[in-house]
This record gives C-alpha cells, sequence and structure tokens, in this order.
C-alpha cells in the first residue's frame, strides 16, 4: 500500500530532526500529516520543525522537508523530498495534497496594488500578519530595532535629529555618526571633491548600471572640441571613435517635481555627464550639464571653471545619482522585483515542485523587509519621503518611469555590460565580478534544472511553471510585452536564463547596489539626499559658502545618514549565497550539484580577496562571502 503517516507533537521544536522507524510495511510513502497537539492546561506554542525521516522495514529512507511554522492544531501534509513536477504527481494523495497545497498559498499570499503604475506586491496589514514561514527570525527583528534605534538616539543626543539649519562648517558634518565610520567612508571624506573618484564611482560605487559607452553625443548635450580638455589625446571624435568617452544620461529624472522639506523647496536635477578614459586608466569628468535642455541659463561645466562651479555642478550630479539609484537602481530593480519573483513563487508553485526547493532559498525575509521598506521609508510619513528631494509625487513618478523602461536584458549583466559598450573599461570590478558570479550561478541553474527538465517540451506542459512566470509578466512587469520579460518558458534554455537572472538579482545584484549605502553615502557631501538651492545659471557666481547653504539641513542630513547605516547593517544571521541550512533538495545529484556550486564561489572569493590586496579601495560587494541569498536588508 502508499499512503500517508501521521505524526503528531507539542512544543516549541526548532531545528529539530525526528527519526520515525515504522515496524510494518507501508510500502511507498507518498506524504505525511503532522499535527501540533495541544496540551491540556498549557498555553498554545508554536512548532518548528525541519524535516522527518522515515525509515521503513525494507531500508528505505523517506525525507520529508519542512522548515516552517506550526502554529495551530490543524493537519498539516508534508510531501516526500523526491521533487516532483505536476504532470508526472500520479498519486492521488499526491495530486489532491499539491492542490490543496497551491489554493491554501493563494489565500496566505495575496497581490496587492500599492500604486498604479509600479510592480505590485504581496497584501499585508503589518508585519505580524504575515505568514510565519517568511517572516524575521527573532534575531533578525530585534537587531534591527536595535539599530534603527540606537543610530537616533545617537543623533538625539547630539541635538542634531531635530536641528533645521544649514551647515556652517563642513567639518561640523564629521559630528554626525563619528563613531560610525567605515574604511571606505573614511576614503570618502578625504577624496570627494577629486575628479578621478568622482569617475571612479560610476563603475564600482552604488550605481553602476548608468555609464554606457558613447559614440555620438546627444542633440541636447552640445559639447564641442574647443570646451573640453582631452588631456592631449586629439579630438572628442577620435576619442568616441577609439571608445574612451562615456555618458551619464539623468533623463529619468526629467521634470520630476522635487520635494518640499522643512517647508523649503528642493531641487533634483537630470544632469548630463560626459567622461574620458585617460591613457593612465581613469575615467575623468569632462563636462556636465545639469539640465536636459540646452540654454542660456543652462551652462556646461567644465573641469577648467572656478573650483566651486565645478565642484557644485559635481554634488549636483551627485545628489541626482542619489535618486537615480535608490529608486530605479535599488529599490525596483531589486527590492519589487525581488518581492514579485517571491510572491509568484509562493502562489503557483508547491514545496515538492524542483523550482521551489531551488528557488525559495533566494526569498529569505524579502517580504517583510520589502514591507517595512513601504511603511517606514516611502510612505507619506517615511523617512525617504519626508526628506529626500525626489520623495512624495517625485518618488511616484521615477518607479513609474523606470518601470517603463526597463527591459530584461538589463537585468542580465553579460548582456546589459555588452549592450552599454563596457566590456573593456579598465579597473571595473562591478562588471569583472559579476561576470564571474553571473556564470557561476548560470552553471549551477543549469545542472539542476537540466536534471529534472530532459527537453524543452517538459518544461512547456508544466503548468506550474508557466503559471509563475506568467504571474511574473503580470504583476511585475504590469503585462508589458516591450520590456522583453517572457510571458511563458518553451525552451529549457529559456528557463535556466531567467531563474539565474533571478537568484542573480535577489544575491549578488542587491548586495552590489546596496552593501555599500554607508561606504559612500555616510560622507554627506559625497551623496547629499537633497539640495536645498537651485543650481548656478551663470558662472562665477558660486563659493564655499554657497556650497554650505545648498547642501540638506542638518536633520535631513543626519536621518538619511542613519538610513545608510540601518540599510547597510547586516544581520547576525545572515545566510551567504550558495549556503543552504534548510536541506529541500534530497536526490543525489542536485546535492552534489550544491556542494559544486560552493566550491565555485569559494574559488571567486579567494580570487576577489587576492585582487583587493593591492587596491586602494577594495571592492567586496560581489564576494560570495558577503553577499547574502535573498534581499533581506
Amino acid at each position: 500500500m502508499s499512503g500517508p503517516y501521521r505524526a503528531g507533537g507539542s512544543g516549541r521544536v526548532r531545528n529539530d530532526m525526528r527519526l520515525i522507524s515504522c515496524p510494518v510495511s507501508i510500502g511507498k510513502l507518498v506524504l505525511i500529516e503532522l499535527d501540533k497537539q495541544p496540551l491540556p492546561w498549557f498555553p498554545e506554542d508554536s512548532w518548528f520543525p525541519a524535516k522527518v525521516e522515515v525509515k521503513s522495514p525494507e531500508g528505505d529512507t523517506y525525507n520529508f522537508p519542512i522548515y516552517r511554522w506550526i502554529t495551530d492544531s490543524k493537519v498539516h501534509r508534508f510531501r516526500e523530498g523526491t521533487a516532483l513536477r505536476v504532470f508526472e504527481d500520479d498519486h492521488h494523495l499526491g495530486r489532491y495534497s499539491r492542490q490543496m497545497e497551491v489554493d491554501q498559498r493563494e489565500k496566505d499570499y495575496r497581490w496587492d496594488v500599492y500604486v498604479e503604475g509600479i510592480p505590485h506586491c504581496m497584501e499585508a496589514m503589518g508585519p505580524d500578519s504575515l505568514p510565519c514561514e517568511i517572516r524575521f527570525s527573532f534575531t533578525k527583528k530585534r537587531e534591527f530595532q536595535y539599530t534603527a534605534a540606537t543610530g537616533l538616539t545617537e543623533l538625539k543626543l547630539k541635538h542634531l535629529a531635530d536641528s533645521r539649519e544649514n551647515w556652517t562648517n563642513i567639518d561640523d558634518i564629521n559630528r554626525v555618526f563619528c563613531s560610525k565610520r567605515t574604511d571606505i567612508s573614511d576614503y570618502v571624506q578625504e577624496h570627494w571633491k577629486e575628479d578621478a573618484f568622482f569617475g571612479y564611482q560610476y563603475l564600482n560605487g552604488l550605481n553602476p548600471m548608468l555609464i554606457r559607452r558613447c559614440s555620438a553625443l546627444p542633440d541636447n548635450f552640445p559639447v564641442t572640441d574647443d570646451m573640453v580638455s582631452l588631456h592631449g589625446q586629439g579630438s572628442l571624435r577620435n576619442e568616441m571613435e577609439k571608445g574612451n568617452i562615456f555618458l551619464c544620461d539623468y533623463k529619468l529624472l526629467d521634470g520630476v517635481k522635487a520635494n518640499i522639506v522643512n517647508l523649503k523647496k528642493q531641487y533634483l536635477m537630470a544632469p548630463l555627464v560626459l567622461l574620458h578614459e585617460t591613457p593612465d586608466e581613469k575615467l575623468m569628468p569632462i563636462a556636465i550639464q545639469l539640465k536636459q535642455t540646452p540654454a542660456d541659463d543652462n551652462p556646461i561645466f567644465f573641469p577648467t571653471d572656478s573650483e566651486y562651479d565645478w565642484l557644485m555642478a559635481k554634488i549636483f550630479v551627485r545628489s541626482a545619482d542619489f535618486s537615480e539609484h535608490q529608486l530605479n537602481v535599488h529599490l525596483l530593480r531589486t527590492h519589487l522585483l525581488a518581492e514579485v519573483f517571491a510572491v509568484a513563487l509562493l502562489r503557483n508553485v508547491p514545496m515538492v515542485h524542483p523550482l521551489y526547493k531551488l528557488l525559495i532559498p533566494h526569498t529569505r525575509y524579502t517580504l517583510q523587509i520589502n514591507y517595512l521598506a513601504r511603511s517606514l521609508l516611502i510612505s507619506e510619513t517615511g523617512v525617504f519621503s519626508q526628506f529626500a528631494a525626489s520623495g512624495g509625487e517625485g518618488l511616484i513618478t521615477i518607479l513609474k518611469r523606470s518601470l517603463s523602461s526597463m527591459t530584461y536584458s538589463s537585468l542580465c549583466i553579460p548582456e546589459d555590460i555588452a549592450e552599454r559598450g563596457l566590456e573593456a573599461v579598465p579597473n571595473f570590478y562591478y562588471r569583472d565580478d559579476g561576470l564571474k558570479l553571473w556564470d557561476i550561478i548560470q552553471r549551477f541553474v543549469q545542472g539542476v534544472l537540466s536534471f529534472y527538465y530532459k527537453n524543452d517540451a517538459e518544461v512547456q506542459k508544466d503548468s506550474e511553471l508557466q503559471k509563475w512566470i506568467s504571474d511574473i509578466f503580470e504583476h511585475g512587469f504590469l503585462s508589458q510585452a516591450h520590456t522583453g520579460i517572457p510571458q511563458s518558458f518553451t525552451t529549457v534554455a529559456e528557463l535556466v536564463k531567467f531563474v539565474t537572472m533571478v537568484i542573480f538579482t535577489c544575491s549578488g545584484q542587491h548586495s552590489a547596489v546596496n552593501a555599500g549605502q554607508y561606504d559612500y553615502g555616510g560622507w554627506m557631501p559625497n551623496t547629499p539626499i537633497s539640495l536645498q538651492l537651485p543650481p548656478p545659471t551663470t558662472k562665477g557666481k558660486t563659493s564655499k559658502a554657497t556650497m554650505l547653504q545648498t547642501f540638506p539641513d542638518v536633520n535631513t542630513t543626519v536621518q538619511g545618514m542613519a538610513t545608510m547605516w540601518l540599510l547597510s547593517k547586516q544581520s547576525s544571521d545572515f545566510v551567504p549565497l550558495g549556503q543552504y541550512p534548510d536541506h529541500h533538495f534530497s536526490e543525489e545529484i542536485p546535492c552534489e550539484l550544491i556542494k559544486d556550486f560552493q566550491g565555485e564561489l569559494e574559488g571567486l572569493s579567494v580570487v576577489i580577496k587576492a585582487r583587493n590586496k593591492s587596491l586602494e579601495v577594495p571592492y567586496t560587494y560581489m564576494d560570495p562571502t558577503a553577499l547574502e541569498n535573498s534581499v533581506a536588508l
């Protein structure tokens, strides 16, 4: 016979393993039923079984991965750990429990529309309303609360968090979080004015996604040879033909309504920046135009201008980069997409499916961190909405534009680097490490999925797989076909590429655009979250005093820095990429592939650490030992 096996238990058991031996033959075991029986006179308790192993008299061992909280006294069914696709699940009990699981998940994980025109999110009334298995651990919750509370308490004790005054001395900014410094934030404070460091950040700073090789200047950026100095390398046209000219265009921000902070209008520009790769392999800014439309009151700034004209132009660019980075590159392209991938998985794919087993570790904490981001950062009363130049109405405008202009290829680093013409740029560690990481993930995903899907026809007839990608296309990309996101899968290769992108986005890409927030934003002048004077319309009238008056107020500065500190602070229960404490796979080949994956990641980490020893500014954000499996922060 074949059928379920039932085990009952009571009490809090976390990550426990129970070995259950059967004295009589039970045939092929399909599923087990677990319930947590209440004890008289004792309060209701929760139970966290890791897995159940059943050893039969015939010597067969059946593994049942669980890894979820059981909080009630209902009967819960769990499938044997061998991965099964829906079309090969031929036992009536298995098919029934599979459908019941998906039906329940559709009730537990509902889509919601936060704002029209941006990816949909999970419906939730609060963190405590989230299903237990996706909430923060006790450790994560307490550490997150502690980091947030102590940062603001420190600032309030210094009477900085409520001050609406201007900065009158740039050295006073040192008083903000003087005890919370990193080696890179110290380096930024020392070098933030330098052109070479300004250019370097487009490659290895928080936003390596904007820069692209320039073969022809856009019509709205009328730079000519007699305006720029190319370090003795000939004409602008010649340098473009050699591939040495690069453009950063913030057109996404054009016309965005800037916020009002402390009852004062703020300013957000949409700059164009031209950079030149010099013979000594530095990326140097050579021209900056702060608004998209050329005009007499929109001068093009050059390094030959006065010290503060040129510095102020770069400051406006760095402030624009903050908004472009936070809303498009960080929030939309990692956090919001990761939530879509996770909700679509949880709604459509049961635990026994190989895709669930492969992707569930890459959803850890994402739904709760995103709920907190919506409530504490981008809501009407959130820190970003209150203090950033792009907060409020501008925030939604930028997110909508960003989604409309997003492409599938831009989410896949090999294609993105090629499309932007950046294959040969020197000292581009985001590219170097990211391409290697992508390849390692791709080989792992290829191995696992090709083990389960032997041909394209099996992909095409997997209805759960097709529902997953259909949900992502509809709720993540709002059914916009021009994005290039698949609406269905027809080949194994398509499936492998998309799943590789999902894992890369949730791990390496998120780390690359999140982990360095305090490193590069901890010194406010390098990354102002807002500016409160308009940019100069004529040259020769700026000064140090102008710069200080343009910088955000004291309280705006400290709120921004406290938030960046919080979002850069890794929790102690962090799980690095490739480590899977929850053992969902039980077959030999997938388990061997996981070991190979871990070995390749360890090898990449060794290479990165060796390279970083010779760098003045180490690039650690793609080191597999330092990046998390999921968007968890």
